[in-house]
């Protein structure tokens, strides 16, 4: 440290003693240009152009007023959590940067980081429902995310409904009805809609606009059920889900933001009032991240736009190729959408169609054992997001957990390849791509 005179103020190191700049002039800055500062400001930290990795598991109070106020924070006395550091469970330096650059993508009021994205999900549920009520959600999800839904919160007494992500508003509004029901005679309620658009690994789009439409249609506007949704798959670059309608957004951070396979982290982003709940269950069970892991998202971050860009001009490539191969029987590309229903959802929803897809291959399993035992470059392991091109088969790997029968009704076959395009060169991606077809 820095010597010091005795009348220096000792200052928190996150608090910033000005404002961060978010405008120059009129103009109101994008998203990639405030990753590389927002939140942080170097005269605190010793000058330090990037922030340090805060390895602490407490921090000290200015005086015992304060440990007051911060706990009074921390404890749901005072909503919005502490106003400055207490532990590492409850929140740190990094992770409160990260939050705040994180929150600016989708516009949100306020951001949590977790120590994965099913710890996300895990926590956002959490603090939601209770014994007798009724969890509504679209289909597929990820298959983990199935699994807390229908067994592990089963156990306590919570049931679910679910519809297909393309329904029309009508179907969902008739479907809230029946889980309305279903809950009163439990004697809970309709906790929470919960949504994966697009869908895992179908890239099925749900119609935000239109679930929040029915919601209203059932529910009004009092009482009724928080929209969640896992935006992993298009966010936060091509869909920003809380401009259409729903309340919570949720990530993997493992995915698109941290982008290079070498972390795990979750996130979740809206108002203050839908955070509050969350961010008490979280200070309780500890699934923060951690401060390094946080670090290197703000890193990621700081090239998020570059990288999600080039990967889904690949993509674009790819499955132009892709689409006409006589070896491969159809695509769940967002960009080549046959279906008049998800290219209106489509329309309005996304501004582009991602990098992460669904190829099927011509035959069944062993078809697709051996275009993915024969690729070169792209990698064959789960995940996606990347920098490097990936490919698995999620009926056999991901979604082996859930039973043959919702398999097929979700359109999981044994020949539906899941790949996520990396930032490699294109001809390159396409020229292992048809080698690889090419033993099948």
């Amino acid at each position: 440290m820095s010597d010091q005179n005795d009348d220096a103020v000792p200052v928190t190191p996150r608090r910033m003693p000005k404002a961060p700049i978010e405008k120059i002039g009129g103009r109101k800055l994008k998203p990639s240009t405030l990753m590389m500062g927002h939140g942080y400001d170097p005269v605190l930290s010793e000058g330090s152009l990037k922030p340090p990795i805060f390895l602490t598991s407490t921090f000290a109070f200015e005086d015992a007023a304060a440990g007051k106020r911060h706990f009074e924070g921390i404890t749901g006395k005072r909503p919005g959590g502490a106003d400055g550091l207490v532990y590492s469970r409850f929140n740190g330096p990094n992770q409160e940067i990260l939050e705040d650059r994180l929150s600016i993508w989708d516009e949100a009021e306020d951001a949590l980081v977790f120590s994965s994205g099913m710890s996300a999900i895990a926590t956002v549920l959490l603090a939601n429902v209770n014994q007798g009520d009724v969890v509504v959600h679209s289909g597929p999800l990820y298959a983990a995310t199935e699994t807390l839904i229908n067994k592990i919160l089963g156990r306590f007494g919570v049931t679910f409904l679910d519809f297909p992500a393309g329904a029309s508003p009508s179907k969902v509004a008739a479907l809230l009805e029946q889980a309305k029901a279903q809950a009163a005679q439990n004697g809970g309620k309709v906790a929470i809609v919960y949504l994966e658009s697009p869908a895992n690994p179908t890239n099925a789009l749900v119609d935000i606009e239109g679930v929040a439409e029915a919601r209203k249609q059932v529910f009004g506007d009092e009482g009724a059920p928080p929209i969640a949704i896992d935006n992993t798959f298009l966010g936060p670059l091509w869909q920003q889900p809380l401009k259409h309608g729903a309340d919570i957004v949720i990530y993997s951070l493992t995915k698109y933001v941290g982008g290079h396979s070498d972390l795990v982290a979750g996130g979740v982003l809206g108002s203050k009032g839908h955070m509050d709940p969350i961010r008490a269950i979280r200070n309780t069970i500890g699934t923060i991240c951690d401060p390094n892991t946080a670090w290197m998202l703000m890193r990621s971050l700081e090239t998020l736009e570059l990288r999600m860009t080039r990967a889904g001009e690949n993509a674009e490539k790819v499955c132009a190729f892709l689409r006409d191969h006589p070896k491969v029987d159809g695509l769940g590309y967002l960009g080549f959408i046959s279906d008049a229903s998800q290219q209106d959802i489509y329309d309005r929803h996304c501004s582009g169609a991602g990098s992460t897809f669904s190829v099927f291959i011509k035959g069944g399993e062993a078809e697709a054992f051996a275009f993915l035992d024969a690729l070169k470059i792209a990698k064959l392991a789960v995940s996606l997001g990347g920098t490097e091109t990936l490919a698995s088969l999620p009926a056999a790997m991901t979604h082996l957990s859930v039973p043959d029968d919702r398999r097929a009704a979700l359109g999981i076959t044994d020949n539906l390849v899941r790949i996520s395009i990396g930032v490699e060169d294109p001809d390159d991606l396409i020229a292992d791509f048809e080698q690889a077809l090419g033993v099948v």
